[in-house]
């Protein structure tokens, strides 16, 4: 595990560990190189058993500006609307639409494939397309702070949500976003140089090695990926 700070992608962090051990290497959900937080790094033999760890849920700590709109829905993104910051019962409402299932559109400034190009190359060269929408489930969505048109919040979302785009459904943009936890695992946890055992992950989600091994023949099925792996860690 890792706890990645602001800036680098997390194909640079992956890049630098499979540099440093000379395994295959992989990351078990992604972070935007302006977030920071917790990055679970798959290495050798795990790297096989990635969608046993995918699909977890996350926890975020994000401070939303709710006076502004941008093209990204982060700061790295240009100005697209300047608007009052609401009055804090207003924020509720806003808050109380953005709970359970959920159905909001992917951030254009994404990775997602459009007409096999990755969305945020078209975003960067003026391209603007109609982006798919993404239903995902909101498990806790809590205002920690509110001042100055700035709402820290906690929130658990299902893997695979976009915390760009609530920011964007709340009529502001992440100001900062930082990656607490992927299932049980945590970022104060967060050591590149300790290794996990894959067995020893697997018990803390709860599966088995066989129960991870049928998830990742079926996944390789449907996906037809014949990926060969190394020695088995999850490094924290």
């Amino acid at each position: 595990m890792v706890d990645k700070p602001p800036g680098p992608s997390s194909f640079r962090i992956v890049a630098e560990l499979r540099r440093r051990t000379g395994a295959r290497t992989g990351h078990a959900g992604t972070l935007d190189p302006f977030a920071s937080g917790l990055l679970l790094l798959l290495s050798g033999r795990a790297t096989k058993l990635a969608p046993s760890f995918v699909g977890l849920a996350k926890r975020y700590l994000t401070e939303v500006d709710l006076t502004a709109r941008t093209t990204t829905g982060d700061p790295e993104g240009d100005v697209t609307e300047e608007l009052h910051a609401p009055p804090g019962h207003e924020l509720a409402t806003r808050l109380a639409k953005l709970r359970g299932e959920i159905e909001l559109p992917i951030p254009a400034a994404s990775a997602v494939k459009i007409g096999g190009e990755r969305a945020y190359r078209l975003h960067r060269q003026g391209i603007a397309v109609q982006m798919p929408i993404r239903r995902s489930t909101v498990h806790a969505l809590d205002v920690i702070a509110y001042t100055d048109g700035v709402a820290t919040i906690d929130l658990i979302v299902s893997s695979g949500t976009y915390v760009r785009a609530i920011a964007d459904a709340l009529e502001g943009h992440c100001r900062t976003l930082r990656r607490t936890e992927v299932g049980p695992f945590r970022v104060e946890e967060a050591d590149i140089d300790q290794v996990i055992p894959i067995e020893t992950a697997l018990d803390r989600i709860g599966l088995t090695a066989a129960e991870a091994e049928a998830m990742r023949r079926g996944r390789r099925a449907a996906a037809g990926d014949n990926a060969a792996t190394r020695d088995g860690t999850l490094r924290p």
